[in-house]
């Protein structure tokens, strides 16, 4: 039973990120020597109660004594104080899909991207014990997980560089969390993920993971890891006292350990669950060990392959915010412009992969910043500036339409849609082999001109990939509209149409209820793509019924206490 404030306090912060799937961010890592084309997949998605826009930020040269705001204010779910650091003197271009609010933390805010130097990055919620998160100071101050994937951006020249970056901002500033964090940062070369741990006491760890393995963060984790990792700098990275933090609290013991060399850091540090549900607790449909099985039965794994994994239904629901695919070509010389990411506009398992290089020039309006689930869009006017955006259509609301009619009678429809899906991908994919062959045609043009310096050419190269790109982007609208158009006239020709339940005013979630899904009545715990759809009335009267979990985590946490 809750003996405190302090335990109610906790109860939001656990319960909400560990048996409500609205924030519980999903991230895959695809070794090279698992992929078809012999370099590192990475891929995943946000999940956010927060309207979602694309936004590519460009290189930037800075003063010598300017700063940047970091940390989390009094509004924050584990209250802080917001603190500046150094800025550097170099920021590198980059791509990301913003978002504008999560449990009080200031925005904007963003889960990570691509950089112009091949680096890439995902933040994924990583709950650490309970005893850890009571740590945390009152007010509590340093650079959080959003600060810390966009510096990675800013600043990483690769993976190694970023969990450097990631390590010593910690050691200068602290970090200040909602109850812990995990990035998975990744290059041409390597990848790794970094755990960043709550209680205001610098601990962090770092794992760098194997080219013929699969990692699945949902949520993020790291398991055995070395006592000694300091003298395997090229593998293990940590705070100094990652340890001997441990011993103090009587967390855990060399002479306990059935494995004194290592010490798993799941269970000390996070909250340890069998392998048959997510590590921290069974929050969604699937545990990561089912997601990494299905991720290794697809080696040689491709880009569409790894597209297919991340709009699984089990995994993109409502409360996905995005989709993104990124593959990191081994290529040494790789112009920064045609470094390329796959981004789907909201949840993936309704809305397409778009190709985005780090060569466009710009965002179209309808993939750029609206009011739609933006925090304080209910109490406030739409300033000017942004008349003609919001006018625009938005690509997020979009594909939510798609979602929502598609999960209405999921047997019937998803296959239908995510085969379109599927084929607009499919297009697009061939499509980009002419696009970076004609690409690096320009560039080796541009390096053959004295001094490497062809402006023309980089001009030409800019226009070809935002062209395609912004045109891309409006055939996906184009084909969202579609969808939607024949849906809603679909179902409400065949009388499919439901309206709310009489009586139910709340358009909100209920707390201790799951939200829309696209998943079967009779597969709650997997998913075939091909399964034939029964008949269309029957299959329209079919309504997926959602999985409570809150009670089970309420009771798994606070049970006995």
């Amino acid at each position: 039973m809750l003996q405190s404030s302090g335990d109610l306090l906790l109860f939001f912060v656990y319960v909400a990120s560990l048996a409500v799937v609205v924030d519980a961010s999903y991230a895959f890592y695809v070794g090279s020597s698992l992929t078809a084309s012999g370099d590192i997949l990475i891929g995943g998605s946000g999940e956010e109660v927060s309207g979602h826009w694309l936004q590519i930020f460009p290189a930037a040269e800075h003063a010598a004594n300017e700063t940047i705001t970091v940390g989390v204010t009094d509004e924050a779910v584990l209250p802080g104080r917001l603190i500046t650091i150094p800025q550097v003197s170099h920021t590198h271009r980059y791509i990301s899909m913003e978002y504008s609010d999560y449990w009080g933390l200031p925005a904007p805010l963003t889960n990570g991207g691509l950089n112009d130097r091949g680096v890439a990055v995902r933040d994924v919620w990583a709950p650490n014990r309970r005893e850890l998160v009571d740590m945390t100071p009152d007010p509590q101050t340093g650079v959080n997980y959003s600060n810390l994937a966009r510096l990675v951006m800013e600043r990483a020249r690769s993976a190694r560089h970023a969990v450097e970056i990631i390590g010593e901002l910690i050691r200068e500033h602290g970090y200040a969390t909602y109850g812990g964090n995990t990035h998975l940062v990744a290059d041409r070369d390597e990848a790794w993920v970094v755990w960043e741990f709550a209680g205001g006491r610098k601990l962090w760890a770092a794992e760098r993971l194997r080219p013929d393995e699969v990692r699945v963060l949902y949520p993020g984790y790291i398991g055995d890891f070395p006592v000694d990792f300091e003298r395997d700098p090229e593998n293990y990275m940590g705070a100094p006292h990652l340890v001997t933090f441990a011993q103090e609290q009587g967390w855990w013991s060399s002479r306990a350990s059935k494995t004194p060399s290592l010490i798993n850091l799941v269970e000390v540090y996070g909250l340890a669950q069998d392998d048959t549900s997510p590590v921290g607790g069974g929050v969604g449909r699937v545990s990561h060990r089912e997601m990494e099985e299905a991720t290794l039965k697809k080696v040689p794994v491709t880009e569409q392959d790894l597209m297919s994994l991340v709009r699984d239904p089990r995994m993109s629901t409502d409360e996905a915010g995005y989709g993104q695919v990124v593959r990191l070509p081994k290529d040494s010389n790789m112009d920064p412009d045609l470094r390329r990411i796959w981004i789907a506009p909201t949840g993936s398992v309704a809305a397409p992969f778009v190709p985005w290089w780090l060569g466009v020039q710009s965002v179209p309006p309808e993939f750029g910043q609206h009011r739609y689930l933006l925090k304080e869009a209910s109490s406030t006017f739409l300033n000017p500036g942004f008349q003609l955006q919001e006018a625009s259509l938005f690509a997020g609301r979009l594909f939510k339409r798609v979602l929502y009619y598609m999960c209405s009678a999921p047997r019937l429809f998803r296959p239908l849609v995510q085969d379109m899906l599927v084929g607009f991908e499919s297009q697009s994919l061939r499509d980009v082999e002419w696009v970076e062959r004609t690409g690096e045609i320009l560039v080796s043009a541009a390096r053959r001109k004295e001094g490497g310096t062809d402006e023309a050419g980089r001009d030409l190269l800019h226009k070809l990939l935002t062209h395609y790109t912004h045109s891309r982007a409006s055939h996906a609208l184009e084909l969202g509209s579609s969808i939607v158009d024949a849906l809603d006239g679909y179902i409400k020709m065949t009388g499919g149409w439901r309206d709310p339940v009489s009586g139910d005013k709340r358009m909100n979630l209920p707390a201790d209820e799951e939200g829309i899904n696209c998943l079967l009545l009779d597969e709650p715990d997997s998913f075939d793509a091909t399964t034939t759809p029964p008949p269309p009335l029957a299959a329209l009267q079919q309504n997926q019924r959602p999985l409570t979990r809150a009670a089970k985590a309420f009771e798994r946490f606070f049970g006995g206490s």
